[in-house]
């Protein structure tokens, strides 16, 4: 191993298109380069997405780069991922800025008026990863070749030139077109962006290898580009998911159906995924409330726009149809937005809409929403359990991300109580019941990570049900991501060049 006097050495991952493995590789070769003794950090300049985590010291990331963090072996910074953009509908996007909310911009705003403003904070975020850290792995974004945003385009080779990074390009086989998808890429690249492209990775073939070489050789010849390995499709892949897309990737295979209702602006639905990897759970996505009828829970997920989600529940009939299955104690679990839209009314006066409006919500839970400002809450936390049936006074630990305070009626029942510290001010009620026991919700994101929480979650939901336990397999979580960050940095040493990706960047 050699250790850099200098400067951190950086290479970049690029792809032909969004979910073509970026984010995949990148964790993979932080592990790698972890495993090997470098301080390996993760970077990407700029993310789109509605899943996304707190670092320790209470700054909002991406939810990939909080997973590149956890396989380079390192406590999660902002600088990882210094943009961070959170669509909002109506081509409205919030800018999260070094971890907190900058401003709200659409695409005709964000390009001449906001970028110019960012691109001193990447660079700044990107230097001191430089001076702090042995190796960077560089994460783009979408695609580098949309030409009609390239001369705009922050995320891709405008990185990589800012430091002349040498890029991999990585492509999915699995949606087609792959070879059309390469060569049209780095051809539509500017000649000083080609020659930063080293090599091409193939990501998810299933098949037989040898049916695959004609093409290859083909397409080496015809963009002067060798591949570096081609990587096999891989099942069952539990790590955080970095967008919506991979909704459909899930599984399902258990009797306990755990419905959640798909919000149009739906966030944060890593909040079950580990759930989703317990044998025992059935969780699908639903648009239609006639598709409630058989769950044994309701979730009403985590939304960037929690008005227009109330607005659009109202519209398909999801409150009239919520308020009758909880008569028949269905039941029903808020988290984050979907905590606010089961209270009685949401008062929204700045942040989600431009006058003074009042909305009701479900009137399931004795509680009221008030967006007064700007401010987003922001924190990890820990929060002990009362008042809740099947698990009382242990502690557990997650992470806030919210805007608006909830106001809690005297009557309420509290479920969560937050483990204060000393500066922390905040209400520290984190969640409430109602007195049926059916209805429940919280601010707290990841609940469902902590292992005796989602155990005794789920033995209760069976109970309740009249279900019997399938397995008395129970998955560790914390177990799950690292076996499976491990399980993806092996396919990549095994299947790809990394003697190559060494020489690039000055390890031989």
């Amino acid at each position: 191993m050699i250790k850099f006097k200098a400067k951190a050495k950086t290479i970049m991952v690029q792809g032909t298109t969004s979910h073509s493995g970026k984010s995949f590789l990148v964790t993979a070769l932080c592990r790698i380069y972890s495993d090997m003794g470098y301080k390996v950090a993760p970077f990407k300049s700029q993310n789109m997405s509605l899943n996304s985590s707190v670092t320790q010291d209470g700054f909002e990331i991406a939810r990939s780069q909080f997973t590149q963090s956890l396989a380079a072996r390192i406590r999660p910074m902002v600088e990882f991922n210094p943009i961070l953009l959170k669509p909002k509908g109506n081509k409205i996007s919030q800018i999260i800025l070094m971890g907190k909310p900058y401003a709200d911009t659409n695409p005709n705003l964000y390009y001449p008026h906001f970028i110019p403003k960012l691109i001193p904070v990447v660079k700044k975020a990107f230097n001191k990863l430089k001076e702090e850290f042995d190796i960077i792995i560089i994460e783009g974004a979408g695609s580098p070749a949309e030409i009609n945003l390239m001369d705009k385009d922050i995320a891709n080779m405008y990185i990589a030139k800012l430091d002349n990074s040498p890029v991999l390009l990585i492509a999915d086989i699995d949606r087609g077109g792959i070879f059309a998808s390469i060569y049209g890429t780095i051809n539509l690249l500017k000649q000083e962006e080609q020659n930063l492209i080293k090599f091409y990775v193939i990501n998810k073939f299933r098949g037989e290898i040898k049916l695959l070489e004609n093409g290859i050789d083909k397409i080496n010849r015809l963009v002067g580009k060798k591949c570096l390995g081609v990587i096999p499709y891989l099942d069952n892949l539990n790590i955080p998911s970095e967008d919506s897309l991979s909704l459909e990737d899930h599984i399902s295979r258990g009797n306990l159906k755990i419905k959640v209702i798909r919000l149009p602006y739906i966030s944060n639905f890593t909040d079950f995924e580990s759930l989703h990897w317990e044998d025992e759970v059935d969780i699908s996505y639903i648009k239609s409330p006639n598709e409630l009828i058989d769950a044994d829970v309701i979730i009403i997920p985590g939304t960037k726009n929690t008005i227009d989600d109330l607005k659009w529940m109202k519209e398909n009939g999801f409150i009239s149809k919520l308020k009758k299955l909880e008569e028949l104690n269905y039941i029903i679990f808020g988290i984050c937005g979907g905590y606010q839209i089961l209270g009685k009314t949401i008062y929204d006066k700045t942040i989600e809409g431009t006058s003074e409006n009042k909305y009701n919500g479900l009137g399931l839970l004795s509680i009221h929403t008030e967006f007064l400002s700007y401010d987003k809450t922001t924190r990890q936390v820990q929060a002990k359990v009362i008042n809740l049936p099947f698990l009382k006074g242990n502690i557990i630990s997650g992470y806030e991300i919210h805007m608006g305070e909830v106001i809690i009626e005297t009557d309420a029942i509290p479920f969560l109580k937050l483990v204060k510290k000393e500066n922390q001010k905040r209400n520290n009620i984190l969640g409430v019941i109602n007195n049926k026991g059916n209805v429940i919700g919280t601010f707290l994101h990841g609940l469902w990570d902590n292992d005796l929480f989602r155990h005794r979650f789920i033995d209760y939901i069976l109970s309740k049900s009249k279900k019997k336990r399938s397995s008395s397999k129970r998955i560790i979580f914390n177990e799950i991501i690292e076996k499976n960050i491990q399980k993806i940095a092996n396919q990549v040493e095994e299947n790809i060049d990394i003697n190559q990706i060494g020489k690039l960047l000055g390890i031989e």
